[in-house]
């Protein structure tokens, strides 16, 4: 391939590459696994020599087994929100190594949330990969390595995400926390369920795949995004300034409105549509 052809193509994974999992009558959470003809789209490309990032706030583990699932080994890989970089590396585990890991002190931001959430479920990602956790939060997204802690032992260790889940909240209640105390000043996510995923300040996908695509020489007129959620907020907007960015048709008014286009939504394989119409030359429906 032509270097000048080539894209760099960031691609959420939950609610974008494949719908999120379900939980089964047991409260089991019930992983889903990408669309048979989504993981060929992206190998297609994948083998065409387009550069493919997966970029999510999944943990590292957790991102890696999608890579797998799409039988993939991209050269770079953007997890925790653009907190951690990954590079593929034969020596490492799983062949990839943490080639960036943004971290911070969280002691401030956790106390400030407590005085309003008191009764939420807390937990943080170590700048080496461990989670800590107050109570259990069942999400098949976070690392394996995971060690049940009191709150305060959570205080003054460097940390590139803090989750803040709140069952008794509901989403409009969250939103106006966030307003009162200041959340603003990092990047943070609602999901599905009422929890907060917050990385540190100025960290993004955004902020991560630019100096991706810095380094790989590609302009930024070949960039593409797809996503669905408020963490995929600037990324779109980041690909659509010259690019591309496509927002998954069940994402909510707000992110729809930031990017270029809107595609089909997660259930009706709408990233494959948003491939195809990008790449026509490479997909055939």
């Amino acid at each position: 391939m032509n270097h000048a052809d080539r894209h760099l193509i960031a691609l959420d994974i939950d609610g974008t590459l494949m719908p999120f999992g379900t939980r089964d009558d047991a409260g089991q959470y019930v992983p889903t696994t990408p669309d048979p003809a989504v993981a060929d789209a992206i190998r297609a490309l994948a083998d065409a020599g387009h550069e493919i990032v997966l970029s999510t706030g999944r943990s590292v583990e957790a991102t890696l087994d999608v890579a797998e699932q799409l039988r993939i080994r991209p050269e770079w890989i953007v997890a925790c929100n653009g907190a951690v970089t990954l590079k593929r590396d034969p020596l490492a585990t799983r062949a990839y190594r943490r080639h960036s890991v943004e971290a911070f002190d969280p002691t401030e931001l956790l106390l400030r949330i407590r005085t309003h959430l008191v009764s939420a479920m807390y937990g943080i990602e170590t700048a080496d990969g461990e989670f800590l956790y107050t109570e259990p939060i069942p999400s098949a997204t976070l690392p394996r390595r995971q060690r049940q802690v009191k709150f305060d032992e959570m205080l003054g260790v460097q940390t590139s995400r803090v989750l803040v889940v709140s069952p008794d909240h509901a989403l409009q209640d969250f939103l106006e926390i966030a307003e009162t105390i200041g959340l603003h000043r990092v990047s943070y996510a609602v999901g599905l369920t009422t929890w907060f995923d917050i990385a540190p300040t100025g960290v993004t996908k955004a902020s991560a795949l630019e100096v991706l695509r810095h380094r790989l020489g590609i302009d930024r007129s070949q960039v593409f995004a797809a996503g669905d959620g408020e963490n995929d907020i600037q990324m779109l907007q980041w690909a659509g300034r010259m690019g591309d960015s496509v927002a998954m048709g069940q994402a909510d008014e707000y992110v729809r409105g930031v990017a270029n286009r809107v595609t089909g939504t997660v259930f009706e394989n709408g990233l494959l549509m948003a491939l195809r119409e990008r790449f026509p030359e490479l997909l055939s429906d």
